[in-house]
């Protein structure tokens, strides 16, 4: 009976401790115009609009949106030493890489950046998630090819989570894009709430379970 008693306390104190690590939990993304508002007011944006559901629903981690328009993995990994002195985060959510590819980098650059980025998050214990990021087709099938690789790399090499473009089910439909065909437009940022409160949902309950 005592044995009993004593695993259902100890299960107790660590479904606290998880809940604990989940209620303090603040994720860092560093991303790009896709993640800043780019062409909308700031709390038109996915971010804001997550942020909100996520205060709303009492939900345990926040969004501090580190993200600029026309952001490059070499501004990120410039950047994030500073933002990381100033601001005590769990998590870093990398969105970057977009203009790197439509500025035709090297995808050599562009990983080296990625590892980089990586690896100062690591450096402070904070769990990293990597975005897969698209380009437009007309860039070639090599290039694209490559370009593709280097997420797919990169997190294989650091062994962190790879997630799926957030605008893969969004880009394909032109009246949710903005006229550039580019960035998602105001009606496509509910849209891409729904994508990113399931996927850091799953992810965090994971990390913080384990």
């Amino acid at each position: 009976m005592f044995k009993r008693a004593f695993k259902v306390l100890m299960m107790s104190l660590l479904l606290c401790q998880s809940f604990s690590v989940l209620a303090n939990a603040r994720i860092l993304l560093l991303g790009d115009s896709l993640s800043a508002s780019y062409g909308m007011k700031q709390n038109q944006g996915w971010v804001y609009l997550l942020n909100q559901q996520l205060k709303t629903n009492n939900a345990p981690y926040q969004i501090i949106n580190a993200s600029i328009s026309g952001e490059t993995t070499a501004g990120g990994l410039s950047r994030l030493p500073g933002i990381l002195s100033k601001e005590e985060v769990d998590y870093l959510l990398i969105e970057l890489g977009g203009n790197d590819g439509l500025r035709g980098f090297p995808p050599k650059l562009i990983k080296n950046n990625l590892l980089q980025i990586i690896d100062l998050a690591k450096q402070k214990n904070i769990s990293v998630f990597l975005m897969n990021v698209k380009i437009p087709p007309n860039y070639g099938p090599r290039y694209n090819k490559m370009f593709g690789q280097v997420f797919i790399d990169v997190a294989e090499q650091t062994n962190v989570p790879l997630l799926p473009f957030f605008l893969k089910t969004i880009a394909v439909h032109p009246e949710l894009m903005q006229n550039d065909g580019i960035h998602p437009s105001v009606e496509a940022q509910p849209k891409i709430v729904e994508v990113m409160a399931n996927q850091l949902a799953d992810i965090i309950t994971t990390k913080a379970s384990n």
